[in-house]
């Protein structure tokens, strides 16, 4: 995979997580959980098929390359945890504790990843 497309990528899965938690304050707000089928499912499928695509890349790219401070376990598991809040955001009894931890988590690993990313092609 082109590596200014795992940039791209990963400026795509920064704002999928940052529409994940807005969508979560919104459920939350209103206490209503959305139709699976009509909005859950194409939300989370979408982030899934990109969280697929960037963690492979990236797992390529950084047996090539040394990435500072990053591991493949992070890139693994930032990819499972984004994918994981792409669904629970939808749902206002999803505990707020553990959902605001993950998308931290998340948000800290992709910035991180888009700033080696910078480091590295510039």
């Amino acid at each position: 995979m082109q590596k200014e497309k795992l940039q791209l990528l990963t400026e795509q899965l920064i704002k999928y997580t940052v529409q994940a938690d807005d969508i979560y304050e919104d459920v939350r707000k209103e206490e209503k959980e959305m139709d699976f089928f009509s909005e859950v499912k194409p939300f989370a499928d979408q982030v899934r098929s990109s969280c697929i695509d960037w963690e492979n890349g990236m797992k390529e790219w950084m047996k090539e390359t040394e990435f500072k401070h990053l591991f493949p376990e992070q890139i693994e598991q930032t990819a499972h945890n984004l994918s994981d809040v792409a669904v629970q955001a939808f749902f206002p009894k999803t505990s707020y504790k553990r959902f605001k931890s993950h998308v931290q988590s998340v948000e800290f690993i992709l910035h991180n990843v888009k700033a080696e990313i910078d480091r590295i092609l510039s």
